[in-house]
């Protein structure tokens, strides 16, 4: 973030997530209530169906797909939109489909305290001024762990003996991750001027990834139905090396 150059159309992209999630948390709390789905599934199904992995599968998706040079516009979508709307929303619709309810105060006190909230403002901050190279390839070594850490971690809480009882939870969730929001999208990004078509291929191909991984940690600290939200991950993700280059087919082919 602190080696960005912002654009108008950046601007744009950093919007997807937070579209995505106004979008998906409108229609898990309308689609939860029809079916009859508890508090802590539907925030759940907010948490892990209306945030992608615009992080781990997605950077190393979008150097594969666009080329490294577009790797900036995967950055913007992640750290501020993805990881931004987790921090306040996000952790704020956490808080309050949690079966334990805290305080407006306390939930207040917890955004502020979310370390990657903390960590991009740092970076906002720090933006102008000149730091040591040594302490971005420290940072960057240190932040190569987190990946492989938040896998494990979802991992071992993987258990598909829940996939009986959450079957229909785990299409919606995953059904509007995957198909529908980036499809509800697409008419949006494709209606920007030519000049910002390829931000906005990038920034659709991004809202086409899988569950984050991050909400799905913050949602099971929560105790948002946690074997649901596992199933989320440890399903999405795969089947996500499926539909993530069929939709860079689409969007190629739509120009």
């Amino acid at each position: 973030v602190r080696h960005l150059h912002f654009e108008p159309a950046l601007v744009l992209a950093a919007a997807m997530p937070w579209l995505m999630f106004a979008v998906g948390s409108i229609f898990f709390a309308t689609v939860g209530r029809l079916f009859g789905f508890s508090r802590p599934t539907i925030g759940a199904l907010i948490l892990a169906g209306a945030l992608g992995n615009t992080s781990f599968i997605g950077l190393p998706m979008i150097e594969t797909f666009f080329g490294r040079d577009a790797m900036k516009v995967g950055v913007v979508v992640d750290q501020l939109g993805s990881y931004l709307v987790l921090s306040t929303v996000g952790l704020f619709a956490a808080a309050v489909f949690a079966e334990d309810k805290i305080g407006s105060g306390s939930k207040l006190g917890k955004v502020l305290r979310f370390p990657p909230l903390q960590a991009l403002a740092a970076a906002l901050v720090l933006a102008p001024v000149s730091l040591p190279g040594w302490i971005d390839v420290t940072l960057m070594r240190l932040g190569d762990t987190i990946a492989p850490l938040a896998m494990l971690s979802v991992g071992c809480q993987l258990r598909l003996s829940g996939l009986a009882s959450n079957r229909a939870a785990l299409s919606l969730g995953l059904g509007f991750k995957l198909v529908l929001a980036p499809l509800l999208l697409t008419p949006i990004y494709f209606g920007l001027p030519e000049a910002m078509r390829e931000t906005a291929r990038i920034t659709l191909f991004e809202a086409a990834m899988p569950p984050m991984i991050g909400a799905g940690i913050v949602a099971m600290q929560h105790k948002l139905n946690a074997p649901l939200v596992t199933l989320m991950l440890g399903v999405g993700i795969p089947l996500s090396l499926l539909t993530v280059p069929a939709w860079w087919f689409g969007l190629s082919a739509l120009g």
